[in-house]
């Protein structure tokens, strides 16, 4: 590597690691010296308030200053407050600008307003313009603390009142404790790689949060894109605050009451992932870089050799000509298409990074056309602006211009046109080298389309906008194939353009602890497709903590290991022959549960409930759950409880409500219990739901290897239960037209039958022929098995590869093999 590379890695490495450690406060005073100075004014009283419309109120205060209320929906409502009775204009966050409305009343006593919906009242107190929020039957959900709503000329902060039993929730990519309670957090998306459990803030800044309590929960989104702030008691114990240096004073209260309800909600404001092609959800390989060619086609060649199923590989910035993105280095790979389509025959697909920075070189095609287009940032005295990256002196697309994203997406041909189906935003906070902030000044001009804006409103929204312009053009360009985007920087709504994770972490078991609690706040923030940098970015994880981290990421939707270019190698088999065993494992378990996680991500893109869900979330009644950050749902059905220690071999937990199954063992557990379950090296603790129905498949080399046969339900019996299942091309934007195949799996047991309930299929998807295994655990020895009233046949165990059904009593388990016609199926299994 040359030596201005090795000035950059200690430039990526060294320095923002200091300034993590001293909380980069000498960064904040660089970019906002105004903020600690000048005198904080309050709302004052109420001086009038009228209703306006069916849906929505105004309270002009005596300061001057006008507050409205708009309720959207009976569980929704928005607060903005400024010097103007009109709304200001939402982020690009918000996706949702018209909305069915809540009809509301408005009464006025001589003390308070009340403004009262459906389901949420709100009061406002005609002294101190304080707001208070109560639900349906009285109870207050949030009320303002006694400072109220306070001012200091452009800048401004909320104070809400803080019950000590009410726990929070959120705020994306945040380190440190998933219980946002006793800290304070800024949304200023930045470049912070090896950070540590306090560094704040980080590459993401969704401002949006759950306050739970008695398991009850709001939840509020704060829009506003400029540098913002949160304290959750940390200041003082009794309230929780908000505020910004600039920007308009806008707000989304949800009602709730649980948290899946605002998940939903919130993702009808800020829109919905996007359902990723099959082939993302199985195992990425990459590694700061892979070069020349010859090295990728090795690397590709092991993993087969090896049989550890992967499906993507990743070219870092060495692909590229000089670090020119939309090139590749004439040198390093020489013929990008043939390369391409080889590795694609062997069921490769190949993803690339693509960073913003344009070297600023006329003879460089994308710096032309984009000059040519007016595409770039420019400074207040109309120059481009430049700044330091990878290439050198680059330009920056302004991506707040919907033609420049136009120009941005229509550059990706050369990407796309050698076989790129994956592409991956980084450097997008945006990060520049050489300059104190380590971003973009704040002076420079964001031309959005219909206004001039400065960097500081737009800092936050670059990586979003930029995953926006990525995804618009890839989309174009590949036609009716679904692109796979990963970023590292967004802001909330991202998720309806690319993945997420959690950038340059290091290869410690604090980490690989801290990847969990960081993806769990990232999924509830509406972000469902998270990982880590499997077995650290930076350091030298040993085996143990390499094959630990890569059962955690079996079920993190993205499931991607990485490695810096001065780290050892971090492929599976590179620890050794034991621990190279493990990680096969480990990967065929991800492949084999792949039919359920892919009907999760199904799920997450209809209804914009994470993937990954904390039980804070998942049972907000439980207290013992409040703090928990080492174990969690994937889905409904599975409860995931990742080793996360050295030489741990064993793993307690506590049980969520309900009965559960270990799925190694079979053996069954009551919930609302502690439990302590063998751990060894090579074993995931993993617990699955009574009453499921878990879809797996054989195991794969990558997802397009073979069509699914046989599609194996495992059902863990229950008095009741039921589950879904489903499937599509994989590929295609299809299934966005009810190309798509749909079943309901519902289970019911007792001491004498267990019945199995398949629902017809819905959906005009046709799967390719195939076989259907129910695989029914910890079950008593049948006398009868009966399909659609008619008895299958009993099978010896060497012919248990024909319809009809065996038993094993030394594992308690039913086998049952027909045809998957996709019609409606019910099984009897009788004592």
């Amino acid at each position: 590597m040359c030596t201005a590379v090795h000035d950059h890695m200690r430039r990526r490495h060294v320095r923002p690691y200091f300034l993590a450690a001293v909380k980069i406060s000498f960064l904040w005073s660089l970019l906002f010296p105004w903020s600690a100075s000048g005198q904080w004014t309050s709302l004052g009283s109420v001086r009038s308030a009228r209703q306006d419309g069916p849906y929505s109120a105004e309270i002009v205060t005596r300061s001057g200053r006008t507050i409205l209320i708009n309720f959207l929906t009976p569980d929704l409502f928005r607060v903005t407050i400024g010097s103007s009775r009109d709304l200001p204009s939402p982020t690009p966050a918000v996706v949702q600008r018209t909305w069915e409305g809540d009809r509301i009343r408005v009464k006025q006593t001589s003390s308070v307003v009340d403004i009262s919906g459906t389901l949420m009242r709100v009061s406002i107190d005609k002294k101190t313009s304080r707001i208070t929020v109560r639900d349906s039957v009285g109870s207050v959900l949030v009320e303002d603390h006694p400072f109220g709503t306070q001012w200091n000329k452009s800048e401004f902060r909320v104070y809400k009142s803080m019950p000590q039993d009410e726990n929070y929730y959120g705020l994306g990519e945040k380190s440190g404790r998933f219980n946002r309670k006793w800290r304070t957090f800024a949304m200023w998306n930045t470049d912070i790689p090896a950070y540590g459990a306090d560094t704040d803030p980080l590459y993401v800044s969704v401002p949006f949060f759950y306050g739970i309590r008695n398991g009850r929960a709001y939840g509020i989104y704060f829009d506003n894109s400029w540098w913002t702030s949160f304290d959750f008691g940390k200041e003082a114990p009794d309230r929780y605050s908000f505020g910004a240096q600039s920007g308009p004073l806008d707000y989304y209260v949800f009602g709730g009451p649980l948290p899946r309800d605002i998940a939903e909600r919130f993702a009808d404001l800020t829109g919905r992932m996007r359902l990723p092609p099959l082939w993302s959800l199985g195992f990425q390989q990459c590694r700061w870089s892979y070069f020349p060619d010859s090295r990728v086609r090795e690397i590709a060649q092991t993993f087969r050799a090896k049989k550890i199923p992967c499906d993507v590989l990743y070219l870092d910035i060495d692909y590229m000509e000089g670090y020119r993105i939309f090139t590749w280095s004439q040198k390093n790979f020489p013929d990008p298409k043939g390369l391409l389509t080889d590795l694609a025959k062997d069921g490769f697909t190949v993803t690339t990074i693509v960073d913003p920075g344009i070297k600023a070189d006329t003879a460089y095609h994308a710096y032309r056309s984009g000059l040519a287009r007016n595409a770039f940032l420019l400074r207040p005295d109309g120059s481009t602006y430049l700044g330091k990256v990878w290439p050198g002196v680059c330009a920056f697309p302004d991506f707040s211009q919907s033609d420049a994203r136009a120009w941005w997406g229509e550059q990706f041909q050369v990407l796309t046109a050698s076989g790129v189906k994956g592409f991956w935003n980084d450097m997008n906070e945006p990060s520049v080298f050489d300059v104190p902030t380590k971003t973009v000044d704040l002076n420079v001009v964001h031309r959005a389309d219909a206004r001039r804006a400065t960097h500081a409103e737009f800092h936050n929204l670059y990586g979003f906008q930029m995953t926006q312009a990525t995804y618009e053009g890839t989309r174009r360009l590949l036609g009716n194939q679904r692109p796979f985007l990963l970023t590292r920087a967004s802001f909330a709504g991202g998720q309806r353009y690319s993945a997420k994770w959690t950038g340059d972490n290091t290869s410690t078991w604090h980490d690989l602890s801290m990847a969990l609690s960081m993806c769990l706040g990232i999924s509830i923030s509406g972000q469902p497709f998270v990982g880590s940098d499997i077995g650290g970015f930076i350091g030298s994880p040993d085996g143990e903590l390499f094959a630990r981290w890569m059962q955690l990421g079996v079920f993190t939707p993205l499931m991607r290991a990485h490695s810096a270019w001065d780290t050892p190698n971090k492929e599976p088999w590179e620890f050794g022959e034991s621990i190279e065993h493990i990680n096969r494992a480990t990967v065929e378990l991800r492949y084999t549960f792949l039919p359920y996680i892919y009907t999760v991500m199904a799920q997450s893109a209809v209804t914009g409930q994470p993937a990954m869900r904390p039980l804070a979330f998942a049972y907000p009644g439980e207290p013992a759950f409040a703090w928990n950050e080492s174990e969690f749902l994937f889905g409904d059905d599975l409860l995931i409880a990742p080793v996360l220690a050295q030489r741990q071999t064993e793993r307690t937990l506590r049980l969520p409500p309900g009965a559960w199954y270990d799925y190694w063992t079979g053996k069954r557990y009551d919930g609302n219990s502690n439990v302590t379950v063998a751990a060894p090296l090579e074993r995931l603790p993993l617990f699955v739901r009574a009453g499921a129905a878990i879809p797996t498949r054989q195991v794969v080399q990558y997802t397009s290897q073979a069509p699914i046969d046989p599609l194996t339900l495992i059902v863990f019996p229950a008095a009741s239960g039921s589950s879904t299942y489903y499937e599509d091309d994989g590929l295609s934007f299809a299934y966005e037209n009810g190309v798509d195949f749909r079943r309901t799996l519902s289970v019911s047991s007792d001491s004498a039958v267990t019945a199995i309930r398949i629902s017809r299929a819905s959906g005009t998807y046709v799967p390719p022929p195939r076989s259907l295994v129910l695989r029914v655990v910890d079950h008593f020895e049948p006398s009868s098995v009966t399909l659609l009233g008619t008895s299958l046949q009993r099978l010896a165990p060497a012919a248990a590869g024909g319809p009809g059904w065996t038993y094993d009593a030394a594992t308690r388990t039913v086998l049952i093999r027909t045809a998957d016609s996709g019609e409606a199926l019910d099984v009897s299994i009788v004592r």
